[in-house]
């Protein structure tokens, strides 16, 4: 009940139904034969709606293609044949195989369904029917989305910058709990971090979702120029995050095996819990520090100095592993470790 009533769906209900009553309010006066099929005029006002402008637009136009073609196709099969169930059945199958060409997306489900329209509800008279059908449709798409264009088109840009925001933190948050999973008695007491691996890749799915929905929304909306925004950096940002966010699962395995999987052929040596636990917490710490975000909204502040600890840190992990070598049979974990973190910390290098 809480997403069917939320501020973003309640906008676009309100703007639908006004789209919808427009239409049906112009429907009477459309040319000649349309005039008798009103009820279609609000019904492509409601296919046009759409929760950003670009969309509005893409999905009236492939609506209103997939229609043309669905008309055509019961043109062919009354001039060819009478309608029979194998024919229909022979046209309703050529009409979801047109569905399959490119660039008409939602409107694929469109030809079977106009072209059964046409052969049901136009009868005797599928001409003046296909006719009234196809420009009423027109109009309501018209309505749809001028109404989406000029009332409140939606911006979804503070979405995408607090889902990014809110994505550092969840990295930092991992990468601190498995610096204090280290420093803890073996097993540790904490262990929810061992199970956030997946967690941790649906949140980068649904943050690269918003970006991509943000960048949508900005595509001919005339808001655009009240609300700049770098949509180009926060798609930086994110590719960065995505990569962050590999190296941290990989983390969370292999610290995870060691800990509770006695048969892994590696382990991460007493002596490097302290330097890995630090380095780990250092890291943790600037990805959270990192993810609040400018008053404007604009970019992702840095934390520079939370940056240079984190590389110190790091860089003092490895000077304290370099050279010492491993048990027999035994391959030290920390290397691994070591060079996800550092490959995090390039991908999180603040801008000069």
């Amino acid at each position: 009940m809480s997403a069917a009533f939320a501020a973003q769906r309640l906008q676009l209900a309100a703007k639908a139904a006004l789209a919808a009553g427009l239409a049906f309010l112009i429907a009477p006066l459309m040319p000649g034969a349309a005039a008798q099929y009103p009820y279609y005029a609000p019904l492509g006002a409601l296919v046009a709606m759409y929760h950003n402008v670009a969309g509005s637009v893409r999905q009236g136009l492939q609506a209103l293609i997939g229609l043309s073609l669905g008309i055509g196709l019961a043109f062919i099969l009354v001039n060819v044949t009478d309608p029979s169930p194998l024919t229909v059945a022979v046209f309703m199958g050529i009409g979801v195989l047109l569905g399959g060409l490119p660039l008409i997306g939602s409107g694929s489900d469109w030809i079977p369904t106009a072209a059964l329209l046409v052969l049901l509800v136009g009868g005797s008279n599928p001409d003046d029917f296909s006719f009234g059908y196809l420009v009423q449709m027109g109009a309501g798409v018209a309505v749809g989305i001028g109404v989406n264009f000029l009332i409140f088109p939606p911006l979804h840009l503070n979405a995408a910058a607090s889902s990014l925001a809110d994505l550092r933190r969840a990295l930092g948050r991992q990468l601190t709990d498995m610096g204090s999973a280290l420093k803890e008695q073996w097993p540790p007491e904490h262990e929810e971090w061992s199970s956030r691996s997946e967690e941790l890749a649906a949140a980068a799915r649904s943050v690269r979702h918003l970006v991509k929905e943000a960048d949508a929304s900005r595509r001919a909306n005339p808001r655009r120029k009240l609300h700049p925004r770098d949509v180009e950096g926060d798609y930086r940002d994110l590719r960065n995050l995505e990569r962050v966010t590999f190296h941290i699962q990989d983390m969370t395995d292999v610290l995870t095996d060691v800990i509770w999987d006695s048969d892994v052929p590696y382990d991460v040596p007493v002596q490097d819990s302290g330097p890995l636990a630090d380095a780990m917490t250092a890291t943790g710490s600037y990805l959270t520090a990192s993810a609040d975000v400018k008053a404007d909204g604009k970019a992702v502040g840095f934390d520079s100095e939370g940056f240079d600890a984190a590389r110190t840190a790091v860089e003092a992990c490895m000077a304290s592993t370099a050279g010492r070598e491993a048990e027999p049979e035994m391959v030290p974990a920390s290397e691994s470790i070591l060079l996800s973190l550092h490959r995090i910390l390039r991908a999180l290098r603040p801008p000069n």
